[in-house]
């Protein structure tokens, strides 16, 4: 079983941007699909990213052009390098793990979750 753990996010303005990091511990990190998901506050949490065991990346229409993902298996880290953040932007982001081969949008394909972190954009 894999935990999850955030870091990276914090306040920045708008045009400005932020990097998050994911570090994995307790499992496999190669064999696991990654993925990030954000929720604002009265929104259903949404996807953002994801890739798989051999780097293939989607990404939402949202975040297309602006956020990009990546990962490191030697140190076990996924992240998101976020640039030209809106204010639409702010959320609670989630980095999530699923043992299945394809990158899913839906966040109930995902079983591993870490803590989330906030995001906030100010215009």
């Amino acid at each position: 079983q894999v935990q999850l753990v955030e870091s990276g996010g914090g306040s920045v303005q708008a045009g400005g941007s932020l990097r998050l990091s994911c570090a994995a511990s307790g499992g496999t990190f190669s064999s696991y699909v990654m993925g990030w998901f954000r929720q604002a506050p009265g929104k259903e949490r949404e996807f953002v990213a994801g890739i798989g065991r051999s780097g293939g990346t989607i990404r939402s229409d949202s975040v297309k052009g602006r956020f990009t993902i990546s990962r490191d298996n030697a140190k076990n880290t996924v992240y998101l390098q976020m640039n030209s953040l809106k204010p639409e932007d702010t959320a609670v982001y989630y980095c999530a793990a699923k043992e299945t081969l394809l990158v899913r949008t839906t966040s109930n394909e995902y079983a591993y979750w870490g803590q989330g972190i906030q995001v906030t954009v100010s215009s």
